[in-house]
Protein backbone atom coordinates (compact mmCIF):
# COMPACT_ATOMS: atom_id res chain seq x y z
CA UNK A 1 0.00 0.00 0.00
CA UNK A 2 2.10 3.15 -1.36
CA UNK A 3 1.00 6.50 -0.01
CA UNK A 4 1.93 9.49 -2.33
CA UNK A 5 1.70 12.85 -0.43
CA UNK A 6 1.31 16.19 -2.74
CA UNK A 7 1.65 19.81 -0.81
CA UNK A 8 0.47 22.10 -3.73
CA UNK A 9 0.31 26.02 -3.50
CA UNK A 10 -1.03 27.95 -6.43
CA UNK A 11 -0.14 25.24 -8.66
CA UNK A 12 -3.62 24.99 -10.81
CA UNK A 13 -2.17 25.13 -13.97
CA UNK A 14 0.25 21.86 -13.26
CA UNK A 15 -1.40 19.95 -10.96
CA UNK A 16 -3.37 17.39 -13.06
CA UNK A 17 -0.55 16.72 -15.35
CA UNK A 18 1.25 15.50 -11.92
CA UNK A 19 -2.28 13.35 -10.62
CA UNK A 20 -2.44 11.76 -14.22
CA UNK A 21 0.67 10.50 -14.02
CA UNK A 22 -0.05 8.89 -11.05
CA UNK A 23 -3.61 7.88 -10.74
CA UNK A 24 -3.35 5.20 -13.87
CA UNK A 25 -0.14 3.60 -11.54
CA UNK A 26 -2.49 3.03 -8.81
CA UNK A 27 -2.98 -0.57 -6.83
CA UNK A 28 -5.91 -1.63 -4.71
CA UNK A 29 -5.81 0.47 -1.49
CA UNK A 30 -2.89 3.02 -2.77
CA UNK A 31 -3.29 6.89 -1.71
CA UNK A 32 -2.76 9.97 -2.79
CA UNK A 33 -2.80 13.09 -0.65
CA UNK A 34 -2.85 16.23 -2.19
CA UNK A 35 -2.56 18.80 0.74
CA UNK A 36 -3.44 22.34 -0.87
CA UNK A 37 -2.00 25.39 1.30
CA UNK A 38 -2.57 29.03 1.40
CA UNK A 39 -3.74 28.51 -2.06
CA UNK A 40 -5.47 31.78 -3.56
CA UNK A 41 -6.01 29.79 -7.24
CA UNK A 42 -8.19 26.86 -7.97
CA UNK A 43 -5.34 24.04 -7.11
CA UNK A 44 -7.91 22.42 -4.87
CA UNK A 45 -10.65 22.67 -7.59
CA UNK A 46 -8.66 20.67 -10.40
CA UNK A 47 -7.36 18.30 -7.91
CA UNK A 48 -10.77 17.57 -6.93
CA UNK A 49 -11.93 16.52 -10.43
CA UNK A 50 -9.19 13.22 -9.49
CA UNK A 51 -11.45 12.21 -6.79
CA UNK A 52 -11.79 9.27 -5.20
CA UNK A 53 -8.61 8.20 -6.65
CA UNK A 54 -6.70 11.58 -4.92
CA UNK A 55 -7.86 12.91 -1.38
CA UNK A 56 -7.82 16.79 -1.54
CA UNK A 57 -6.70 18.77 1.73
CA UNK A 58 -7.00 22.28 2.20
CA UNK A 59 -5.35 24.30 4.64
CA UNK A 60 -5.32 28.34 4.85
CA UNK A 61 -1.70 29.02 6.05
CA UNK A 62 0.82 28.46 2.95
CA UNK A 63 3.37 26.46 4.22
CA UNK A 64 5.30 22.97 2.50
CA UNK A 65 6.06 21.51 5.67
CA UNK A 66 2.75 21.82 7.29
CA UNK A 67 1.22 20.35 3.98
CA UNK A 68 3.38 17.53 4.31
CA UNK A 69 3.30 16.98 8.07
CA UNK A 70 -1.18 16.93 7.59
CA UNK A 71 -0.91 14.61 4.73
CA UNK A 72 1.06 12.45 7.05
CA UNK A 73 -1.73 12.06 8.82
CA UNK A 74 -4.02 10.69 6.40
CA UNK A 75 -1.54 8.68 4.72
CA UNK A 76 -1.36 4.78 4.62
CA UNK A 77 0.57 2.04 4.48
CA UNK A 78 4.37 2.14 2.56
CA UNK A 79 6.42 2.97 1.22
CA UNK A 80 5.88 7.11 1.34
CA UNK A 81 6.25 9.41 -1.92
CA UNK A 82 6.85 12.80 -0.91
CA UNK A 83 6.38 14.63 -4.29
CA UNK A 84 6.02 18.24 -5.57
CA UNK A 85 3.24 19.40 -7.42
CA UNK A 86 4.91 20.22 -10.64
CA UNK A 87 6.68 17.10 -10.95
CA UNK A 88 5.03 14.27 -13.20
CA UNK A 89 6.26 10.72 -12.81
CA UNK A 90 7.03 7.86 -15.77
CA UNK A 91 4.90 4.94 -16.51
CA UNK A 92 4.89 2.40 -13.55
CA UNK A 93 7.27 3.90 -11.49
CA UNK A 94 5.35 4.07 -8.12
CA UNK A 95 6.07 -0.23 -8.88
CA UNK A 96 9.50 0.09 -9.08
CA UNK A 97 9.87 2.54 -6.67
CA UNK A 98 7.64 -0.04 -4.13
CA UNK A 99 9.98 -2.78 -5.57
CA UNK A 100 13.24 -1.22 -5.08
CA UNK A 101 12.17 -0.16 -1.45
CA UNK A 102 10.52 -3.52 -0.52
CA UNK A 103 13.99 -5.48 -1.76
CA UNK A 104 15.68 -4.32 1.56
CA UNK A 105 18.32 -2.95 -0.62
CA UNK A 106 17.74 0.59 0.76
CA UNK A 107 15.99 2.85 2.62
CA UNK A 108 15.12 5.74 0.64
CA UNK A 109 15.60 6.25 -2.88
CA UNK A 110 14.12 8.37 -6.07
CA UNK A 111 13.77 8.31 -9.48
CA UNK A 112 16.17 9.79 -11.71
CA UNK A 113 15.27 13.43 -13.39
CA UNK A 114 14.33 14.17 -16.48
CA UNK A 115 14.86 17.77 -17.49
CA UNK A 116 12.29 19.34 -19.43
CA UNK A 117 14.12 21.50 -21.25
CA UNK A 118 12.10 23.06 -23.88
CA UNK A 119 10.84 25.82 -22.69
CA UNK A 120 14.25 26.98 -21.68
CA UNK A 121 16.67 29.38 -23.22
CA UNK A 122 20.61 28.36 -24.22
CA UNK A 123 21.79 29.10 -20.76
CA UNK A 124 19.43 27.14 -18.44
CA UNK A 125 20.30 24.51 -20.88
CA UNK A 126 24.01 25.33 -20.60
CA UNK A 127 23.72 24.71 -16.71
CA UNK A 128 21.40 21.36 -16.69
CA UNK A 129 23.85 19.86 -18.93
CA UNK A 130 26.65 20.57 -16.13
CA UNK A 131 24.66 19.81 -13.44
CA UNK A 132 23.18 16.87 -14.19
CA UNK A 133 26.77 15.61 -15.02
CA UNK A 134 28.14 15.72 -11.92
CA UNK A 135 28.69 13.02 -8.98
CA UNK A 136 26.08 14.58 -6.88
CA UNK A 137 23.16 14.34 -9.53
CA UNK A 138 24.01 10.48 -9.64
CA UNK A 139 24.71 9.76 -5.30
CA UNK A 140 21.09 8.69 -4.98
CA UNK A 141 18.39 10.49 -3.87
CA UNK A 142 18.58 13.62 -5.66
CA UNK A 143 16.64 16.36 -4.93
CA UNK A 144 14.62 16.62 -8.12
CA UNK A 145 10.90 17.14 -6.95
CA UNK A 146 10.54 13.03 -5.81
CA UNK A 147 11.83 11.14 -2.99
CA UNK A 148 10.42 7.83 -1.26
CA UNK A 149 10.85 5.95 2.13
CA UNK A 150 10.45 3.36 3.28
CA UNK A 151 9.07 1.99 6.47
CA UNK A 152 12.06 1.82 8.31
CA UNK A 153 13.26 4.87 6.71
CA UNK A 154 10.71 6.74 7.66
CA UNK A 155 11.43 6.19 11.16
CA UNK A 156 14.72 8.11 11.20
CA UNK A 157 12.41 11.20 12.05
CA UNK A 158 9.51 12.40 12.87
CA UNK A 159 6.88 15.22 11.79
CA UNK A 160 8.98 17.25 8.98
CA UNK A 161 10.81 20.11 10.54
CA UNK A 162 10.04 23.62 9.47
CA UNK A 163 12.65 24.04 7.04
CA UNK A 164 13.04 25.36 3.70
CA UNK A 165 14.90 21.96 1.96
CA UNK A 166 12.68 19.25 3.23
CA UNK A 167 14.22 16.96 0.74
CA UNK A 168 17.46 18.18 1.53
CA UNK A 169 16.74 17.10 5.46
CA UNK A 170 15.44 14.01 4.72
CA UNK A 171 18.63 12.81 2.17
CA UNK A 172 21.35 13.72 4.65
CA UNK A 173 19.07 11.29 7.15
CA UNK A 174 20.96 8.85 5.44
CA UNK A 175 24.15 7.72 4.45
CA UNK A 176 25.10 7.20 0.66
CA UNK A 177 25.10 3.43 0.89
CA UNK A 178 21.52 3.71 2.29
CA UNK A 179 19.87 5.43 -1.22
CA UNK A 180 19.51 5.32 -4.05
CA UNK A 181 18.04 6.40 -7.52
CA UNK A 182 15.33 3.32 -8.89
CA UNK A 183 16.38 2.11 -12.04
CA UNK A 184 14.02 2.87 -15.07
CA UNK A 185 11.80 5.20 -13.02
CA UNK A 186 11.48 8.82 -14.03
CA UNK A 187 10.42 12.14 -12.74
CA UNK A 188 10.07 14.79 -15.35
CA UNK A 189 10.60 18.25 -14.26
CA UNK A 190 10.68 21.19 -16.15
CA UNK A 191 13.11 23.67 -15.87
CA UNK A 192 12.93 27.41 -15.93
CA UNK A 193 12.58 29.77 -19.00
CA UNK A 194 15.52 32.00 -18.35
CA UNK A 195 18.21 32.50 -15.99
CA UNK A 196 16.34 35.08 -14.03
CA UNK A 197 13.67 32.59 -12.88
CA UNK A 198 16.77 29.62 -12.67
CA UNK A 199 18.87 32.23 -10.18
CA UNK A 200 15.40 32.31 -8.03
CA UNK A 201 14.88 28.87 -7.33
CA UNK A 202 19.12 27.42 -6.94
CA UNK A 203 18.98 30.61 -4.28
CA UNK A 204 16.33 29.30 -2.55
CA UNK A 205 18.30 25.88 -3.05
CA UNK A 206 21.33 26.87 -1.54
CA UNK A 207 19.94 29.15 0.98
CA UNK A 208 17.97 26.01 2.13
CA UNK A 209 21.11 24.41 2.25
CA UNK A 210 22.91 26.84 4.74
CA UNK A 211 19.47 26.88 7.11
CA UNK A 212 20.31 23.00 7.26
CA UNK A 213 24.16 23.57 7.61
CA UNK A 214 22.99 26.02 10.74
CA UNK A 215 20.67 23.99 12.31
CA UNK A 216 21.52 20.26 11.71
CA UNK A 217 25.63 20.64 11.47
CA UNK A 218 25.79 16.90 12.65
CA UNK A 219 23.16 15.61 10.59
CA UNK A 220 24.80 17.46 7.35
CA UNK A 221 28.54 15.33 7.47
CA UNK A 222 26.63 12.17 5.53
CA UNK A 223 26.64 14.49 2.45
CA UNK A 224 29.60 14.35 0.52
CA UNK A 225 29.60 16.71 -2.31
CA UNK A 226 32.95 16.65 -5.11
CA UNK A 227 31.92 19.41 -6.66
CA UNK A 228 35.59 20.12 -7.77
CA UNK A 229 36.37 17.03 -8.74
CA UNK A 230 33.12 17.09 -11.09
CA UNK A 231 34.21 20.51 -13.06
CA UNK A 232 37.72 19.21 -13.10
CA UNK A 233 36.55 15.78 -15.07
CA UNK A 234 33.94 18.12 -17.38
CA UNK A 235 36.55 20.63 -18.01
CA UNK A 236 38.47 18.10 -19.95
CA UNK A 237 36.22 18.26 -22.75
CA UNK A 238 37.04 22.42 -24.09
CA UNK A 239 33.43 22.35 -26.15
CA UNK A 240 31.60 22.83 -22.58
CA UNK A 241 33.64 25.42 -20.93
CA UNK A 242 31.16 27.91 -22.13
CA UNK A 243 28.86 25.51 -20.38
CA UNK A 244 30.56 25.24 -17.54
CA UNK A 245 31.28 29.63 -17.35
CA UNK A 246 27.30 29.47 -16.95
CA UNK A 247 27.31 26.58 -14.46
CA UNK A 248 29.99 28.62 -12.45
CA UNK A 249 27.75 32.13 -12.89
CA UNK A 250 24.82 30.41 -10.99
CA UNK A 251 26.44 28.81 -8.48
CA UNK A 252 28.35 32.31 -7.64
CA UNK A 253 25.62 34.25 -8.04
CA UNK A 254 22.72 32.23 -5.90
CA UNK A 255 25.31 31.66 -2.83
CA UNK A 256 25.80 35.67 -2.81
CA UNK A 257 22.28 36.06 -2.38
CA UNK A 258 21.44 33.29 -0.36
CA UNK A 259 24.17 34.74 1.83
CA UNK A 260 22.10 38.23 2.13
CA UNK A 261 18.91 36.33 2.49
CA UNK A 262 19.82 34.23 5.59
CA UNK A 263 20.71 37.40 7.50
CA UNK A 264 16.78 37.60 7.84
CA UNK A 265 15.75 34.00 7.28
CA UNK A 266 12.70 34.46 9.15
CA UNK A 267 11.20 37.09 6.88
CA UNK A 268 11.85 34.80 3.96
CA UNK A 269 9.38 33.56 1.56
CA UNK A 270 9.02 30.71 -0.91
CA UNK A 271 10.52 31.69 -4.22
CA UNK A 272 9.50 29.08 -7.02
CA UNK A 273 9.73 29.03 -10.75
CA UNK A 274 6.62 30.92 -12.26
CA UNK A 275 7.44 30.53 -15.47
CA UNK A 276 7.24 27.00 -15.88
CA UNK A 277 3.97 27.11 -14.63
CA UNK A 278 2.06 28.58 -17.31
CA UNK A 279 -1.23 27.28 -18.25
CA UNK A 280 -0.93 24.81 -21.25
CA UNK A 281 2.69 23.69 -20.32
CA UNK A 282 2.40 19.95 -19.46
CA UNK A 283 5.26 17.31 -18.85
CA UNK A 284 5.22 14.23 -21.65
CA UNK A 285 7.71 11.35 -20.69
Amino acid sequence: MTSTIIPAHNEATVISYTLQSLIGQLCKDDVIVVVCNGCIDSTAVVARRFEPGATVLEIQIPSKVGALNLGERHAKGFPRIYMDADVSLSDGAIERIRDALDSGRWLAVSPTPVMKLDGSNWAVRSYYDIWLSLPYCKSGMLGAGVYALSEEGRRRFGEFPDVIADDGYVRALFKEHERGNVEGAYSYVRAPSNLHWLLKIKTRSRLGQMELAARFPELMKNEVKDYRGGLLSVLCNPLKWLKVAVYLYVSLMSRILAKQRIKNLSQYQWEKDLSSRQAGKGFHG
